[in-house]
Order: C-alpha cells, then structure tokens, then sequence
C-alpha cells in the first residue's frame, strides 16, 4: 500500500500556488488539482479571505476501515478534527498528531 494516495494545498492564491509549482518543479494543473500524464494527485483549495487558517499541504493517507484508524489514531493521542465525510471516491477523517500536524485518513470506495 503506498503511504499517500493524495494530497491537498490548502491557499490563499491559487493562481500563484499553480505557478509556482509549475515554475519550481514544472507541475502541471488541471482546474483545481495537480495533474502528472494527466492522473490527477493533489488538490487546490482555496482560503477564504476572512479564514484565519494559514496555507498548508494536507496528505492523504490509505486505511482499509476509516472509522477504526480514526479512533486508533485518538487512542494513540492525536485528535479528530473532521468527522467521516463520505464522498463518491470513498471515505475520509482528518486527524492531527499529538504535535498538531494534520493528516487525512482515506478509505476508499
């Protein structure tokens, strides 16, 4: 199992965020995701202006049954920080570590 199926940015520019990636690394964009020989892999979202989050990359990481990884993962400390939202593709939690990094569990469909 790879240990990233996905992964999100989170920014308040999304015009500039695919430029510079595009620049950087030559990424390649499609709407509002990363694209490489066309496969989409990550995601653009963007901050609204009266959101005081900061810009941050948001990783994905399979599970085979979301709900048991998410309550491992506050047994082992970390906190839930979005509930099981259900989507066409599968299934998925946000969790942070006990440090406060975020993490997504995803469980396909």
């Amino acid at each position: 199992m790879r240990p990233f199926v996905f992964f999100d940015v989170r920014t308040a520019d999304v015009d500039g965020t695919k430029r510079f990636f595009a620049d950087l690394l030559g990424w390649e964009s499609a709407g509002p995701l990363f694209t490489a020989d066309g496969t989409p892999w990550g995601g653009l979202t963007e901050i609204a202006p009266d959101d005081d989050r900061a810009p941050q990359w948001l990783p994905y990481a399979p599970v085979s049954d979301v709900d048991a990884a998410a309550a491992k993962a506050v047994e082992l400390g970390g906190t839930l920080v979005r509930e099981r939202t259900d989507l066409p593709v599968g299934s998925l939690v946000v969790v942070t570590d006990p440090g406060g990094a975020a993490l997504a569990l995803f469980q396909a469909a």
